[in-house]
């Protein structure tokens, strides 16, 4: 249908070191992987305003600060299961935690603290990715246990007066997602369902006529993490495929970004020179790879 895209070769940018690698413990999050005793599972790469990267490790409930030089720290260890992470404009990181729910951390002390972890008495499913809006709104996905066979996954908003709307509630596994650059349309990868669904958002706060913007193939899992290009184009990072797909505005494929480590492209995040680098995190081997690309990142929440 499409002429094939033109491949970008990735680098690891750096590697998580052996004394940050778990051996011989076992977490209950790695429920339906191979093993119980992970080395580590990387997600939710943001960068801060001074260039390091804040990554999660989700069973072990670890924050991972990366220099620029690729030096790594650990920031915060908790009880809990951090996915995707974002930074807001004043300086706290905000986590999608699929224990807890949205959690903040305190950059500065490494204090990890409740924001929202229920809805009317009602827990989340287990809360997956996040992304600001320009009016300090938060958007976040409930994935959970969620996919084909129950179609139960939810998207949500809470707005920076503290209400909480829940946008769609029939997604079979809602995970990335991201906000066009002029925020009237929601994009959500939904996992299981090898799709990425387009969210039209109309000025009383709704959504209707969700449609199937892309939809893609292959992969033990499917599109993950989401990031906007500076042109309205949509990076997604389709695990269980080791790519990065780059897609224009309207959808068509154009470059395919090619995991020079393993299959587990989980999440991405424009940075480095002119926000012209994309930096994937790849969990099989438990590494953030570079690549560079040709249209520069859209600049987040954080950075505005």
């Amino acid at each position: 249908m499409f002429a094939p895209p033109k491949e970008i070769a990735t680098t690891v940018f750096s590697r998580l070191p052996d004394r940050l690698r778990m051996k011989n413990r076992a977490s209950g999050w790695a429920f339906g992987k191979d093993t119980a005793q992970l080395h580590s599972f990387l997600e939710g790469p943001s960068f801060d305003r001074a260039g390091n990267l804040l990554v999660t490790d989700i069973p072990y409930g670890r924050i991972f600060r990366v220099t620029p030089q690729g030096e790594w720290s650990v920031l915060a260890e908790y009880d809990g299961w951090p996915n995707g992470l974002k930074i807001h404009r004043d300086g706290r990181a905000f986590i999608a935690d699929h224990r807890r729910g949205i959690m903040q951390l305190d950059t500065a002390t490494g204090a990890v603290t409740p924001v929202l972890q229920e809805v009317r008495r009602e827990g989340f499913k287990g809360t997956n990715d996040l992304v600001f809006a320009s009016n300090g709104d938060l958007y976040f996905t409930d994935q959970g246990q969620t996919g084909l066979q129950d179609p139960s996954g939810r998207v949500f908003r809470l707005r920076a007066s503290g209400q909480v709307d829940c946008l769609l509630d029939n997604i079979p596994s809602p995970n990335g997602l991201v906000l066009s650059p002029d925020e009237k349309v929601l994009y959500v990868a939904v996992t299981r369902a090898n799709q990425v669904w387009r969210l039209p958002l109309h000025p009383d706060g709704t959504t209707s006529k969700v449609g199937a913007f892309i939809t893609l193939s292959g992969g033990h899992s499917g599109p993950d993490g989401l990031a906007m290009d500076s042109q309205g184009g949509l990076a997604v990072a389709h695990c269980g495929l080791g790519v990065v797909w780059l897609f224009d505005r309207l959808g068509q494929p154009a470059f395919r970004v090619q995991s020079c480590e393993g299959l587990s492209t989980t999440n991405i995040a424009f940075g480095g020179p002119d926000n012209r680098s994309l930096f994937i995190t790849e969990s099989d081997s438990g590494s953030i790879l570079r690549a560079e690309v040709p249209v520069a990142g859209r600049a987040m929440y954080s950075h505005a």
